[in-house]
């Protein structure tokens, strides 16, 4: 085998390899339509990883008229964009042959760079095909995203995992064909499954597998066992994606199971999240914050068990601190619940945006100079201490007179 991954070398050139989304390129879907008759417009591909983005792209580069170039937004900047549309708008008018620009990872780009994309897809200089495993409305610009047509791509389904990869046995140029290999129905399953609709996780495991079983030639017989796979999977597989949408998914689910009182819920999804590789501060963040956000008065001490969570996180690290974490968030999700402070804020915050030329009432203001007490600065101040009982006094403007944010 060549250092090549066989994820890469098993790349479909055209639709009879490739496998999935029938629901956007199917017989007489309007994406294949569009391909195979080349009347492209500028496209956004939206979906997890390995669901066949670029493939797709690839597909395109094989069936369209147009010239490729393919551009990597964490490889590529700014300089690297210009160099290629300028080539584009040359080509379109010495040649009259337009160009697919096709960007991987497209929501790596700052606001900027996607900016000076815009005027050539406006110009129709260039055909842009993005791929994005983040939500387009969040990561692509409004004016950019409203000049593509955006295509959501699902994770695989296992039936589809299994056809690559019985493809990629079976394929002697690019594939395992040329190696004898005994794949068990349920071992295969197994790696469909565990991939959750990953393809190009399962052509990778599958290749480590068998990389580490073969160190003879050609024609060697080579049995993969339930074991190999899950061994290869521990070592290509990501339970977590620590960039993506997903990654606020999560945070959110933590979030809403330990404000629904559901410790075994919320512990799941703590486990989900540090063992995917969080940081631990940040989910230490989190939980203070809930504390009180969503505890506040109800129960005080949630607070100093949040912060004390997040003191041996800071101290300790994983794997150490995950049972501080742990006993912090069963502790929140079993706590009472009150929002009062959150919502009390809210209204404050609100009234000072709106109030903020009110000055502070005369009598509630500092005075360190003889001119400022002679102005009345302070002036008929009662201080609490020199008196019994409650000081009948007001702390407000007068236009926000007796209001009342706990209500």
């Amino acid at each position: 085998m060549e250092n090549r991954p066989l994820a890469d070398k098993m790349r479909p050139a055209n639709f009879d390899e490739f496998f999935g989304q029938e629901e956007i390129v199917g017989e007489g879907k309007l994406l294949r339509k569009l391909i195979e008759t080349d009347q492209l417009s500028s496209l956004v591909f939206w979906g997890p990883p390995g669901v066949g983005k670029t493939s797709l792209a690839y597909i395109i580069a094989q069936s369209t008229k147009a010239r490729f170039v393919g551009l990597s937004a964490v490889e590529s900047g700014k300089k690297d964009l210009l160099k290629a549309v300028k080539e584009a708008e040359k080509n379109l008018q010495e040649n009259n042959e337009k160009t697919v620009l096709f960007i991987d990872e497209i929501h790596r780009w700052s606001k900027a760079q996607q900016d000076t994309l815009l005027p050539y897809v406006e110009r129709g200089s260039i055909i842009m095909i993005g791929a994005t495993t983040e939500n387009p409305s969040f990561e692509i610009i409004g004016p950019l995203l409203s000049r593509s047509r955006v295509f959501i791509l699902k994770k695989l389904e296992n039936e589809d995992v299994k056809k690559l990869l019985k493809h990629a046995l079976s394929d002697k140029d690019r594939g395992l064909g040329n190696f004898e290999i005994e794949l068990e129905d349920e071992t295969l399953d197994l790696l469909a499954d565990l991939c959750q609709g990953d393809a190009r996780s399962a052509l990778n495991a599958l290749e480590l597998a068998v990389r580490g079983m073969r160190k003879g030639e050609r024609g060697m017989k080579i049995k993969i066992k339930k074991e190999d796979i899950k061994e290869a999977l521990q070592r290509t597989h990501l339970v977590f994606d620590k960039n993506g949408e997903e990654f606020y998914n999560i945070i959110s689910a933590l979030h809403k199971s330990m404000r629904g009182s559901d410790a075994n819920a919320a512990l799941y999804w703590l486990a989900r999240m540090l063992e995917g590789g969080v940081d631990p501060l940040y989910v230490a963040r989190r939980v203070l914050r809930f504390a009180s956000e969503d505890i506040g008065m109800a129960n005080s001490e949630a607070m100093i068990q949040a912060n004390a969570a997040y003191d041996a996180c800071h101290k300790l690290g994983m794997p150490e601190c995950c049972v501080h974490l742990a006993q912090a968030v069963v502790y929140c999700a079993k706590s009472k619940k009150s929002n009062l402070l959150y919502t009390a804020y809210g209204k404050a915050a609100t009234d000072a945006r709106n109030t903020s030329h009110l000055g502070v009432p005369i009598h509630l203001r500092n005075a360190p100079t003889k001119f400022m007490k002679n102005i009345g600065y302070g002036k008929d101040y009662k201080y609490n201490p020199d008196f019994e009982g409650n000081v009948e006094q007001d702390y407000l403007p007068d236009e926000l007179k007796n209001r009342n944010y706990f209500n």
